[in-house]
């Protein structure tokens, strides 16, 4: 699973996706500097592991990942192939999920595309962009199913219903996501045509370091904005991120984190988030060779759960012995748990909570 990271030329995109990977992509002061999308693996921060590394001391500690893509900026006409457009709109495709970094600081000496700070306007130019790739793409569709619909075909006459909802809804402006459709709908027409709007969204209002606890005008003006979108709005300032990420020292990072009143680097959160938004969770495995952290689906069942580990497990699946993280800290082991009758044996249907210490039997 991956989330893109999108956004106009010189917003911050570039530096973000070094502060989240470490990864050291080109980052200057001028449009399509990134023309190949870069990606990174990254580390999801999560405490839980650590106290199980406490507990348990294993030889060695896996923490879940994912994969953040920084795809190069979009222009105006990048849906007619203006610039790099068609090329972008493609890496934007692949991804599941977007995060779409908003500029929301001034700085004389960094160029915005369209002369002055305006994340409102920035939003609605690649929102515009993505609506106007996926009409092309809805539209398309349409024209193969009229002629199916048209010979009777009662399959064919409900996806031109819902095609023509989705066209009715792009051509007003609004995003696939603020669509309403029944399960049903979505499942058999909306999904399948992967459509960019479709994808959940995460606005990142990049600011200046002084704003980065309570955010600006500027955020104010995004919340605001979002507010029917059911989308995540997080504050990042990451010109100072980046400056945290230099710092190889421990306490030097948190001391610095103290002094502009954070508790963590934003980017943890961002990390974080950009999990959730990709409807993933963690269960973990925990032994004295690892102990390690899975990444299923929110809702994905035991089976499902064994067989991000291994086909085999997943294939020749018996039971699964199951322990909530709560109780496996406040017993402290793994034999204290089962003693104290807290231990679950779990079947094929059984679906997976966050958290959950698990072990897998299995016949192949």
């Amino acid at each position: 699973m991956k989330a893109g990271i999108v956004g106009l030329p010189n917003v911050g995109k570039s530096t973000l996706f070094n502060c989240l990977s470490n990864a050291k992509a080109q980052s200057a002061n001028f449009p399509f500097c990134t023309i190949e999308p870069n990606i990174g693996v990254v580390n999801v921060p999560d405490a839980r592991l650590q106290k199980l590394e406490a507990l348990v001391n294993p030889e060695r500690v896996l923490p879940a990942t994912v994969e953040i893509v920084d795809i190069a900026g979009l222009v105006k006409g990048a849906s007619k192939g203006e610039g790099l457009g068609n090329q972008f709109l493609g890496n934007i495709r692949e991804t599941d999920a977007i995060l779409h970094v908003l500029r929301c600081f001034d700085n004389d000496n960094i160029i915005h595309v369209d002369g002055n700070v305006d994340p409102i306007r920035d939003k609605e130019t690649i929102d515009m962009e993505l609506q106007l790739k996926d009409l092309e793409t809805v539209d398309k569709k349409l024209d193969k199913v009229k002629r199916a619909a048209k010979t009777g075909n009662k399959e064919a006459q409900k996806e031109e219903a819902v095609l023509l909802k989705l066209k009715a809804g792009l051509e007003a402006g609004i995003s696939v996501r603020a669509l309403e459709f029944s399960d049903e709908d979505q499942e058999e027409f909306v999904k399948p045509a992967q459509l960019i709007t479709a994808k959940p969204v995460m606005y990142v209002c990049n600011v200046d370091e002084e704003s980065a606890v309570s955010g600006n005008a500027y955020v104010d003006l995004v919340r605001e904005n979002v507010k029917d979108e059911n989308a995540e709005v997080l504050v990042l300032a990451v010109g100072t991120e980046a400056d945290i990420t230099e710092l190889d020292d421990y306490e030097e990072r948190q001391m610095f984190l103290a002094d502009i009143g954070l508790d963590e680097p934003g980017s943890a959160k961002l990390i974080r988030s950009a999990y959730k938004l990709l409807n993933q969770q963690t269960y973990f495995t925990a032994g004295v060779k690892e102990v390690r952290a899975w990444t299923v689906n929110v809702g994905a069942t035991g089976p499902q759960a064994a067989g991000v580990i291994h086909t085999d497990f997943e294939k020749g699946f018996i039971r699964a012995e199951v322990i909530a993280y709560e109780d496996y800290v406040a017993f402290g082991s793994e034999a204290k748990v089962k003693e104290a009758g807290k231990m679950r044996v779990e079947g094929k249907n059984y679906i997976v909570k966050d958290g959950d210490v698990m072990h897998f039997l299995f016949n192949v």
